[in-house]
C-alpha cells in the first residue's frame, strides 16, 4: 500500500504518470479508435509516448522509477499530452524534482500577526502551516469550527479533524466533497515538500486509520491554494455558507492566514453575525464542548 509519496522513498513520478494516464479518456485526448480491446481504461503507454513525442521504453522506465532526471521540456510535453490542470502541472514538475528542500523545524506566529487574529472580531480566522497545522486562531475561530485550545498541539490539525473527529466532520454538509479537497491539497503538499517527515508522518497516520483517505489518496488528485466556497452545519447558527479566503504570509512562506467570511446582506452572514454574537457571551463555550462531546459519543 502507498502512504505517503517521495516521502516514503517511492517513485511518485511513476504513481503520477500512471494515474493520469489511467484517468484520461483517450477521446478527450485526440486517439483515434483502432478497435484493440482496452484491458485496462485511459491511455496506453505507447498512445502517451505518441502523443508527448517520446519512445514507448523512456514511458516505461519513468513509470518505473528508472528516468532519474527528466527535462523540463519533456515534461511539458508529458502534461499537455495528459491534459494536466495547472495545479496538476506544478506537481508534475515538483515529484520530477531531484534536489528537493527539507521540511521545516517547529514555527510560531509572529506576535503582530497573532495581535491582528485577534483583532479581527468580525471574522473567523487562523494560521495554518502546508500540513494544515492550525499555529494560531482567534475567538470567530473557535466558535465556527471548535475549541483549539482544548486539543492537544498534535490534534490542532484540520485534515486529522476532517477525518477522524466525529464532531468536526458533522460540521461539513458536503463532507465528501471537502475531504477529497483536503486529501488533494495536502497530495500537492507532499509532492513539493517530499522531505517533510512530520508531513509523511500525517499521511501514513490517515493512510492507516481511514480507508476513505486511503482510496482518494491513491487518486493522486492534487489541488493548490485558491477560494473555496464551503457550507457548515453548525450546532448554534445552523446551516451557514463561507468563502474561505486564503492569503500567504510574507515573512513565513510555509504560513498562510484563512478567514471565512459570509457574502454581504446574505442569510449567511446573518447567521454568522449571530454566531459571533454568541461567542461573546460568557460561557458559551460550555455548551459548545456538551454539543460537541454529544456528537462525538462521549
Amino acid at each position: 500500500m502507498e502512504l505517503q509519496g517521495n516521502a516514503s522513498g517511492g517513485n511518485e513520478l511513476g504513481d503520477f504518470l500512471r494515474a493520469r494516464r489511467a484517468a484520461l479518456d483517450p477521446r478527450g485526448a485526440g486517439v483515434p479508435d483502432d478497435g484493440r480491446p482496452r484491458r485496462v481504461p485511459g491511455l496506453r503507454r505507447e498512445e502517451l509516448a505518441q502523443l508527448a513525442h517520446v519512445s514507448v521504453d523512456y514511458i516505461v522506465r519513468l513509470e518505473q522509477g528508472r528516468a532519474r532526471r527528466v527535462s523540463r521540456p519533456v515534461l511539458d510535453a508529458l502534461a499537455d499530452a495528459l491534459r494536466l490542470a495547472p495545479d496538476e502541472r506544478a506537481y508534475l514538475v515538483a515529484v520530477a524534482d531531484a534536489t528537493p528542500a527539507p521540511g521545516p523545524g517547529r514555527q510560531q506566529v509572529d506576535g503582530r500577526l497573532q495581535q491582528m487574529l485577534s483583532a479581527m472580531h468580525d471574522i473567523p480566522a487562523m494560521i495554518l502551516n502546508r500540513r494544515m497545522d492550525v499555529l494560531a486562531w482567534n475567538r470567530g475561530a473557535v466558535a465556527l469550527l471548535t475549541d483549539f485550545g482544548a486539543l492537544a498541539p498534535a490534534g490542532r490539525n484540520l485534515i486529522r479533524l476532517t477525518f477522524l473527529d466525529d464532531a468536526y466532520r458533522s460540521l461539513y454538509a458536503d463532507w465528501p466533497g471537502a475531504a477529497r479537497e483536503c486529501v488533494a491539497v495536502l497530495r500537492m503538499e507532499a509532492g513539493l515538500h517530499p522531505r517533510d517527515q512530520a508531513l509523511a508522518a500525517l499521511i501514513g497516520e490517515l493512510s492507516v486509520r481511514d480507508p476513505d483517505f486511503r482510496t482518494w489518496w491513491a487518486s493522486h488528485r492534487v489541488r493548490g491554494p485558491r477560494r473555496l466556497t464551503k457550507t457548515y452545519l453548525h450546532p448554534v447558527a445552523g446551516s451557514i455558507t463561507l468563502d474561505v479566503q486564503q492569503f500567504s504570509v510574507d515573512t513565513q512562506p510555509d504560513q498562510q492566514l484563512v478567514a471565512y467570511t459570509a457574502p454581504p446582506d446574505s442569510p449567511s452572514q446573518q447567521a454568522l453575525r449571530f454566531l459571533l454574537q454568541w461567542a461573546a457571551r460568557p460561557g458559551h463555550m460550555d455548551d459548545r464542548r456538551a454539543t460537541e462531546d454529544s456528537r462525538r459519543g462521549k
